[in-house]
């Protein structure tokens, strides 16, 4: 249990997905483990790796995957009976609410609703029913953790005890990192370029409606969405998801099933959507998407505008900040003051994380400089304008309390809250029933468990 909560954060961010979603061999499944009158089957456990493994996380697996489960199991099922006895609860529209979403992301794997209840050999409803107790456990033993840790804090002289135990020889050492702050704007298409986009989806929309054109194959030849477009323009949504354009959404659910839209504009460029099937708040449409071109004037235009608001943060009639949400189309960045953040969230990068344009337009920057504005071509092939500026960067060094505070607090917060964790399941394994099956006798990981299991039995 020394490393008791990243196997915690194992056990509540895995849970089982459906023995459908590859071929397996029908086995005898048994029972491995109880805690209370919670038990654990061996499938539990070998449905977890598997799952880590479709999910191409085979490097993240521990060294021995089983016992590594077996105890994220015997941990959650733990946290659920004391959230039961603390009276935790977890609403119906809650876990409705969890249950959908995860609904959604397997029609969205295996493309249609109908698919999904081909493969599972269930309908949408059998399989939700299978999921509600395992998702109702995961939330109440995130409830309880949350309940254990929520008050855990952390002070500078905790920081640099935990600092200090580090070895020298052991201590990271970091590559150059920036913090880079962008504004993002998109030019407007002129009217006459907008108006002949709208008359082009116009006529295929009168196309596919006199039957001279199928909408699926006209999407993959003149749709610029990539992510749908060899699918024939088709995707799955549903009414309350929050990734959607609005006006997408709402114009998508305006219509009856074989009926197509109206040209719609959305933050991404001009559609028309074709409703193929539809139950309640679930829909499955195509789309096809086309971007209005832009010409060097509009170009130079928005180019022009950013360079009076770079002029403004300089001479400090506005902030940097400000700019950003004034003027900046890039809706991710404006949640982050517009720097621009890694895959851990950090607003910290290297320079292997960031896209060929913004690196050349960063050599010749210092710290707190503005570059000119410049424009590019986004990941959806979208021409974009953008002012980028250094906020902060770093020499490669090794981990040290001046520059990397921040980082070695959190390190140290999770230590901490590692250590009142193990406190709190030293205290509490006692107080259940425990029963742990022969063949996990190998397992190392599991000796208190095991421990508690033998009193168990006396």
């Amino acid at each position: 249990m020394k490393k008791i909560l990243p196997i915690l954060i194992v056990a509540l961010t895995c849970f089982l997905l459906p023995a459908f979603s590859q071929p397996q061999k029908i086995i005898a499944d048994k029972i491995v483990a109880q805690v209370g009158d919670k038990i654990i089957l061996h499938s539990d456990i070998q449905n977890a790796i598997d799952d880590y493994k479709r999910q191409g996380q085979d490097a993240l697996l521990p060294p021995d995957p089983e016992c590594a489960f077996l105890e994220g199991q015997l941990i959650q099922k733990v946290l659920v009976l004391q959230a039961e006895l603390d009276s935790l609860v977890i609403s119906d529209d809650e876990l409705d609410a969890l249950l959908d979403n995860q609904i959604r992301k397997f029609v969205q794997d295996y493309g249609s609703q109908e698919m999904l209840e081909q493969v599972a050999g269930k309908t949408i409803y059998q399989i939700k029913d299978d999921f509600r107790e395992p998702f109702k456990e995961r939330k109440l033993a995130e409830q309880m953790r949350g309940q254990i840790l929520d008050n855990v804090k952390i002070t500078p002289t905790e920081v640099k005890t935990y600092f200090d135990k580090i070895p020298t020889d052991s201590l990271p050492f970091y590559e150059s990192e920036l913090e880079i702050g962008q504004i993002i704007v998109y030019p407007k298409a002129n009217k006459d370029i907008d108006e002949y986009v709208v008359n082009q989806l116009t006529d295929m929309k009168k196309q596919v409606e006199a039957g001279k054109k199928k909408f699926a194959d006209l999407a993959k030849v003149y749709s610029q969405d990539p992510g749908s477009r060899e699918n024939g323009g088709q995707y799955n949504i549903n009414r309350n998801d929050k990734f959607w354009d609005p006006a997408f959404l709402s114009g998508a659910f305006k219509l009856k099933e074989g009926q197509i839209s109206p040209v719609i504009r959305s933050k991404f460029g001009l559609h028309i959507i074709q409703m193929v099937s539809r139950a309640g708040d679930e829909a499955v449409i195509r789309h096809i998407l086309i971007i209005p071109s832009v010409t060097d004037l509009e170009i130079k235009d928005t180019k022009n505008i950013l360079d009076s608001v770079r002029t403004k943060i300089k001479s400090g009639a506005t902030t940097f900040g400000a700019a950003v949400n004034k003027f900046s189309d890039d809706d991710a960045s404006k949640y982050t003051g517009g720097l621009i953040t890694g895959q851990d969230g950090s607003t910290f990068v290297t320079i292997d994380q960031l896209d060929k344009d913004l690196v050349v337009n960063l050599k010749d920057l210092k710290v707190g400089d503005y570059s000119v504005p410049f424009n590019y071509t986004d990941d959806r092939g979208r021409t974009a304008v953008r002012l980028i500026y250094l906020k902060s960067k770093t020499e490669p060094h090794r981990q040290n309390m001046k520059d990397d505070y921040n980082r070695i607090s959190l390190l140290a917060l999770e230590d901490k809250k590692n250590q009142v964790l193990q406190d709190w399941f030293t205290a509490h394994i006692p107080n259940y029933f425990i029963s742990i099956d022969k063949s996990f006798s190998p397992c190392t990981n599991i000796e208190k468990w095991r421990s508690s299991a033998a009193l168990s039995t006396k």
